[in-house]
C-alpha cells in the first residue's frame, strides 16, 4: 500500500503550506490548476502533497489520502461491496493519471491510478 497522494483541503493555504514547510522541510509550488489549484511539494520516496482551498460552500476541510491502485474501477467496486460511497467517480487528469473518491466508515479515500 502507497500513499501517492496526500491531499489537504484548508481554509487558509498560505498558512498550511508555511507549516508544513516549516516541520517537514519541503518546498510547495505554485498552484496546479488540474488538482484544483493546490500547491504541491514531493516528499521522499515519490508521494506527493498538494495543499488547496475549499471549492465550494459545501466542500469542508479535509485531509484525503489518495492509494495507488492498479486497477481503479476494480478498486472502486470493492469499496462500494463494502459499503462505501462514491463521492467522485473515476475521472483522468491529463498527465497525472486517474483519480476517485469515496466514503467509507465516516472518513473520505482517494484511489488513485497512474
Amino acid at each position: 500500500m502507497k500513499i501517492h497522494y496526500l491531499e489537504v483541503v484548508t481554509d487558509n493555504v498560505d498558512i498550511t503550506c508555511t507549516h508544513y514547510e516549516s516541520i517537514h522541510s519541503v518546498s510547495f509550488g505554485e498552484p496546479d490548476v488540474r488538482l484544483g489549484n493546490a500547491r504541491v511539494a514531493e516528499l521522499k520516496g515519490g508521494s506527493l502533497i498538494g495543499i488547496r482551498a475549499t471549492m465550494s460552500d459545501q466542500e469542508n476541510p479535509v485531509i484525503r489520502p489518495y492509494f495507488l491502485v492498479s486497477d481503479i474501477d476494480a478498486a472502486i467496486d470493492i469499496a462500494q461491496t463494502m459499503g462505501a460511497i462514491l463521492l467522485h467517480p473515476a475521472l483522468e487528469i491529463p498527465d497525472l493519471g486517474q483519480f476517485a473518491i469515496y466514503e467509507l466508515g465516516g472518513i473520505q479515500y482517494g484511489l488513485w491510478q497512474l
